[in-house]
């Protein structure tokens, strides 16, 4: 997908969603890491163009979501997702 500065010089309207969180599995571990998503949506339906994923697991949560996207995925049918809890990708689905 597109970076948020790519999704600028292409589209007239983006809106990014972003999250940033200490993942379920190291909450209790002294030393924790720190997962980061993001999504680039663009236009008034907010089809996403871009899907930004770092922290542990990020290669398989992206090879899922980007079948979806690649489909032309929006925002909204992300926000209609029932998500499998706990896992980090849910987070992609109840961005807001």
């Amino acid at each position: 997908g597109l970076t948020e500065d790519e999704a600028n010089e292409k589209f007239d309207k983006i809106k990014i969603y972003k999250s940033e969180f200490t993942p379920m599995a190291d909450a209790l571990l002294d030393h924790k890491t720190t997962t980061a998503l993001k999504l680039v949506c663009e236009g008034d339906d907010e089809k996403i163009v871009g899907c930004h994923i770092m922290g542990h697991g990020a290669d398989e949560m992206l090879q899922g979501f980007a079948v979806a996207i690649k489909m032309g995925a929006t925002k909204k049918q992300f926000d209609d997702t029932i998500a499998i809890h706990p896992t980090s990708a849910e987070e992609l689905v109840t961005l807001r």
